[in-house]
């Protein structure tokens, strides 16, 4: 399963999962055996209080191990992936700050953290994710973008992200010469500096989105810069897009008037 389902991001839960039926479904077949174990499986790391989205992360798991028995592997006779259902997480999060907040937060992080206060300003930038920037590597570097390749991403998916002129200087000497306890330590003390110890450095991401949608770029354009698998999750920067409420405005129906032009 792990050399078939080749995402990095994944490879933990396929293990968890294993182990899980190791120890408490021995012995199960392909099937609906599975799915009855599956459904144990998910009762108990919801009791155990596990986030809806790490249980999610372990339902798809196994969903893929039935999607291939039975489109590619042939060991099954029906698609019995459908039948697991992945319960949508409440804990989606809201924090988008202004460039000028930003830029604040970045001026916060302490002068002994000048690589770090990089890999913050890139998050900034462009978006990604922390683990995404620890690895980049000269060879992510092609004609002022950045390209990252399947297993760099979170989805196993490559993925372009361009490169304005203050992120350029940024990539001069990869891979960044710190690791990732260095930059959360330096993230935290920034926030803490300005009085938002609830920022994340996740929220950067967020903040990168937001900004663009207020610019008016499409949400497309904001999926496939993010490395979204649809649209569903890129549609909360909606509300940042003032082009798509100016359209919206240009054909909400005129009530009062109609009257007047009648007369």
């Amino acid at each position: 399963m792990v050399s078939e389902y080749d995402v990095r991001s994944q490879k933990q839960h396929i293990l968890l999962v294993a182990r899980w039926m190791d120890e408490h479904a021995p012995g199960i077949i392909i099937g609906q055996e599975l799915l009855d174990a599956t459904r144990r499986m998910q009762k108990a790391l919801k009791e155990k209080g596990l986030a809806q989205s790490t249980i999610n992360n372990r339902i798809q798991v196994v969903k893929r191990v039935l999607s291939l028995s039975y489109r590619e592997w042939d060991w099954i006779d029906l698609p019995l992936d459908g039948k697991l259902r992945k319960p949508s997480p409440k804990n989606e999060r809201h924090v988008y700050l202004s460039e000028l907040e930003l830029a604040e937060l970045l001026e916060a992080v302490p002068e002994r953290y000048q690589v770090e206060r990089k890999v913050i300003l890139l998050a900034m930038l462009t978006g990604m994710r922390r683990g995404e920037l620890m690895a980049l590597e000269p060879r992510n570097l092609y004609n002022g973008r950045i390209v990252l390749k399947p297993n760099q991403t979170k989805n196993g998916k490559p993925r372009v992200i361009p490169l304005s002129e203050e992120a350029i200087p940024l990539l001069e000497s990869l891979p960044f010469a710190t690791t990732r306890d260095r930059v959360r330590g330096a993230f935290e003390r920034a926030r803490e500096a300005i009085g938002r110890p609830d920022i994340r450095f996740h929220d950067m991401r967020h903040c990168y989105a937001s900004l663009l949608a207020s610019k008016g770029e499409s949400l497309t354009s904001i999926r496939d810069l993010l490395g979204h698998s649809s649209l569903t999750v890129t549609s909360r920067y909606a509300h940042a897009d003032p082009t798509r409420w100016d359209s919206v405005i240009a054909r909400l129906p005129r009530i009062g008037n109609q009257m007047a032009t009648k007369h």
